[in-house]
């Protein structure tokens, strides 16, 4: 199972050590059973894929793949159908879909989130909005001690994640409307709209400390080549280095990302 270690910026600085502001990798992970368990996730929240689809999404051989999907198998957290395509298995719960591409979305974003990074030296992450979540699915780490980790897998609210705001803001009122109405959340919705307003006005969002202690991060929105929101990119950093006169600095930062990746989804489709 993951250790997990939560300090905020505070508790760090005081301690005289430093950590990342998120989980952290045991010190003795055992890759294996963090491989099968990335499996797991891959299957449950991006639905079906064939052995090279895993191996590449792991960084695996082919065969090291198809015996981590053996074993799933195995033990109903996943199934193959007569398409030879693996699927979540009954053991696995339903997980709320995404209609966003996410495999192309991770093509085009990846390169582009790297050179975000390599700027501005923050990590970035790309989501998608499944009901009224956001998932992670990409996350490129900066280089920096402490630091935003890795995110891929993890659900947060979207009316609290930046990137989650971001695409909210991107919808038609009445959508948006439909999404809480129809949810167990109890969410104020005329505070919604008031934020969500301003994320439009400003055209990126931010969220500070709304999901995680001592962290703040900044989201925008992408939209695919018939200019349809489908996901959204995030700065995500400590809230120590959280400096107001650098937001413009970041927002064109993630502005000229976005463009990038919007210019390579429109040649790819």
């Amino acid at each position: 199972m993951v250790c997990v270690l939560r300090h905020t910026v505070r508790d760090v600085l005081m301690g005289g050590i430093v950590f990342s502001v998120v989980k952290n990798k045991p010190p003795y992970a055992i890759d294996s059973v963090d491989h099968a368990l990335h499996l797991a996730q891959l299957l449950q929240q991006e639905g079906a894929m064939r052995v090279t689809d895993a191996a590449e999404r792991l960084g695996v051989s082919r065969s090291t793949a198809h015996r981590l999907l053996a074993m799933l198998v195995y033990r109903d957290f996943a199934e193959q159908g007569a398409d030879r395509l693996y699927r979540a298995g009954a053991v696995l719960r339903p997980a709320q879909a995404s209609e966003a591409p996410v495999p192309l979305l991770r093509r085009a974003a990846l390169p582009h989130l790297h050179a975000l990074v390599q700027r501005v030296r923050e990590s970035a992450n790309l989501m998608v909005l499944a009901g009224t979540e956001v998932r992670f699915v990409a996350t490129v780490e900066c280089d920096q001690i402490l630091r935003a980790g890795d995110r891929v897998g993890r659900m947060l609210p979207a009316h609290l994640a930046s990137g989650g705001k971001a695409l909210l803001a991107s919808l038609p009122p009445d959508h948006v409307t439909a999404l809480y109405e129809s949810s167990p959340e109890e969410i104020d919705l005329s505070q919604l709209r008031r934020e969500l307003a301003l994320v439009r006005k400003r055209g990126f969002a931010i969220n500070n400390q709304l999901t995680e202690a001592g962290l703040t991060a900044l989201g925008m929105v992408l939209h695919d080549p018939a200019g349809e929101p489908t996901a959204a990119i995030s700065l995500a950093l400590p809230t120590a280095r959280f400096d107001r006169d650098l937001l413009p600095t970041w927002v064109g930062a993630m502005s000229t990302t976005v463009a990038k990746i919007e210019r390579d989804l429109a040649t790819n489709a």
